[in-house]
């Protein structure tokens, strides 16, 4: 299954309890990173399309300075995903595949909805809140301007086309005790869906 949210929805907090749960999870954030480390093919395709410019000192990318180029340029944001993405595609089924058959995989996916992804998982699951909560936990938590935090919420898909291609909703406008209340319920629908697949396919 696939779980997103918008930025500042809580999701890391919904995939720690999750994981705290018992499901495999598969952070495509960290794999996005894995698969442009030093020495890595992903890297070497990264350098040649963007210059070696886009390198520290030691070799490593320098994120900030890729990130500049391609927020401010659609196509040359483009070229990166034709090269990240495909890449964080494969290690993520290879870890898909090594996990116990009744497990329940969830793939931790940002950008989820933005990247029209949807389709690619059994279900789909985002984290909720409202963009007032979303705002308020950016500037006092993660220490963003305002001006910061609205213009990277207004850089996502909307609440409502995140809504949309939900078939769970994790509401995260409550207490954390509530959160997990929720999460605990919603842990239990999965395992049952995951030993009905298992089943199903046991059965072919």
């Amino acid at each position: 299954m696939g779980l997103t949210g918008g930025i500042g929805a809580g999701k890391s907090e919904v995939s720690r309890l999750l994981v705290e749960q018992g499901a495999v999870l598969i952070d495509a954030d960290r794999i996005a990173r894995e698969v442009v480390a030093p020495g890595t093919p992903g890297l070497t395709a990264v350098a040649e399309a963007f210059g070696t410019d886009v390198l520290t000192a030691d070799g490593s990318l320098d994120r900030p300075k890729l990130g500049s180029i391609v927020f401010a340029d659609p196509e040359k944001l483009a070229v990166l995903n034709s090269i990240v993405h495909p890449l964080v595609g494969a290690r993520s089924r290879e870890l898909e595949e090594t996990a116990a058959a009744d497990s329940v995989v969830i793939h931790d996916v940002p950008l989820l909805t933005e990247n029209g992804l949807a389709p690619l998982y059994d279900l789909v699951v985002v984290v909720d809140a409202s963009p007032e909560t979303q705002l308020d936990r950016l500037v006092r938590l993660r220490g963003m301007t305002e001006q910061d935090a609205r213009a990277r919420m207004a850089a996502q898909a909307s609440r409502e086309q995140r809504r949309e291609i939900a078939d769970i909703v994790i509401d995260n406008d409550v207490p954390l005790d509530a959160l997990r209340k929720r999460v605990a319920e919603v842990w239990e629908d999965l395992v049952r869906r995951a030993r009905e697949r298992s089943a199903e396919q046991d059965s072919e």
